[in-house]
Order: structure tokens, then C-alpha cells, then sequence
């Protein structure tokens, strides 16, 4: 995508951004995603990670013809089915989901930290193959589209859907806040959109293959995340913590 001819937009501030997202709160993801569109296009990106909330805003995208650029993180080490689903998408609606990928392949990572980093310090292995390739895609953007909702985890409880992201500098659209896992999937189905077919298998979250497993009936969905350690969250979404 080419932006460098394209002004940058003022950042806005705390009370424009409260009351942007006081008028969007609640209203329909077309909506959101339009007025998204209209304010920050060419540079605003989505990025999406092929879960059941990604593929609703990718088919919204689609549907209106909006000029976001789609991205997701080729970390090297997802599901088969994800691939597919990403190839599949593709085909379905006719666009490109660039991929972005880590300075380093799986097998070059490993000679340089170690064989499966993932095992040893999972947190190292996310900001070489998330983080660090995330940070590079969203400096010249002045917004991102993400598709997490408030119900996934504590730290996502009270996101507005229109904020500001001081991780990464720029303003930060969440259209799904609202919704709930019921929501997604009334409207994948209704919609007929593809998803991935291992959230039937049991894997309502899912990340690379190495560090996620399926989850048990009555287990938190974001259990089978790095399964047997405190951590449950890539870091793409948290807050920076402030005083």
C-alpha cells in the first residue's frame, strides 16, 4: 500500500476521540467501518488474524468496496487451515490480505535463539514474529482496524470503539466490541463466510500451531492459548500501562 504522498492526519484529541466513540457505540459494523474509511483512507489498515471476528470485517470490506488495506502476521508457524482460509478468502471476494512476516524464517530464528523459542520463551518468540513485524506495518498509518471484542478478555473489557492506541502511535477502531461470539457466528452464518474449520473442533482462539490447543467444554476460550502458562495474550492488543 502507498501512502508517502498522502498528508498524515492530525492526531485527534481525548475529547474528540470520546466523542467519536460515544456516537459510534452501538451502531453497525458497515457504519463504523465506513466512517473509518472516510476519515483516515488511504492510510488505515486491518489487520487481521483469520479468526471468526476478522473474516466478518473482511466480508464488510468486501461488500462496500472500502479502501482499507487487509494485512495479516505470517509468523511461519500457523495452522494449515489457516492458510487455507487465508488463500479462500482471497478467492471468495477478490482481494489481497498482504502478508507480513518476521525478519527471520522459523529455521533462521532458531539458529540465532535457539530451536523452538516458542517453548522456552514464548514472549521473546511473539515480539520477533508479532510485535516487531506489527510495529514496522503500522508506523506510516495514522489508524488500524482490529477485530477484538470486550467480552475475549479482561483487558479488552472497556475498549471504546474508536480510541487512542498509545502502543503504536495512532487511532485504534474496534467495530466488534459489542458483539459477542453468538453475534459472530449468526452473522457468518447468515452471510455465508467462510471461517476456519477448527473452531468447530474445539478452538475458539486461535494463534500459531505450536501454542494453541483445543478446549474443553466449561474452559475459558482463551484457555488453549500457551496452555500451562499465565500468559494469554501475543501482547498485540494490550495497553501500555500507565501511572
Amino acid at each position: 500500500m502507498s501512502m508517502d504522498v498522502t498528508p498524515r492526519a492530525a492526531r485527534p484529541d481525548r475529547e474528540q476521540l470520546a466523542e467519536w466513540a460515544a456516537t459510534l457505540e452501538g451502531k453497525p459494523v458497515e457504519q463504523i467501518l465506513q466512517w473509518a474509511a472516510e476519515q483516515y483512507a488511504p492510510r488505515i489498515s486491518l489487520a487481521c488474524g483469520f479468526g471468526m471476528e476478522g473474516c466478518v470485517l473482511i466480508d464488510v470490506v468486501a461488500r462496500l468496496s472500502l479502501p482499507i488495506d487487509l494485512f495479516t502476521l505470517d509468523t511461519g508457524l500457523l495452522f494449515p487451515e489457516t492458510y487455507a482460509l487465508w488463500s479462500q478468502l482471497e478467492a471468495k471476494y477478490g482481494l489481497t490480505i498482504r502478508a507480513v512476516r518476521p525478519e527471520r524464517t522459523v529455521e533462521q530464528q532458531a539458529v540465532v535463539e535457539g530451536p523452538a523459542l516458542w517453548t522456552v520463551d514464548p514472549d521473546r518468540c511473539c515480539e520477533l514474529r508479532k510485535m516487531q513485524p506489527l510495529r514496522q506495518t503500522l508506523a506510516p498509518v495514522d489508524a488500524w482496524v482490529s477485530a477484538v471484542r470486550r467480552d475475549q478478555t479482561p483487558d479488552r473489557a472497556d475498549l471504546p470503539v474508536v480510541g487512542w492506541d498509545g502502543r503504536y502511535g495512532l487511532v485504534k477502531v474496534n467495530p466488534l466490541v459489542t458483539w459477542t461470539s453468538e453475534d459472530v457466528r449468526a452473522y457468518l452464518k447468515t452471510r455465508d463466510v467462510p471461517y476456519n474449520p477448527l473452531h468447530d473442533r474445539g478452538y475458539p482462539s486461535i494463534g500459531c500451531a505450536p501454542c494453541t490447543t483445543p478446549v474443553a467444554p466449561g474452559e475459558d476460550p482463551r484457555s488453549g492459548r500457551w496452555r500451562g502458562r499465565e500468559k494469554k495474550e501475543c501482547g498485540l492488543h494490550l495497553r501500555p500501562r500507565t501511572a
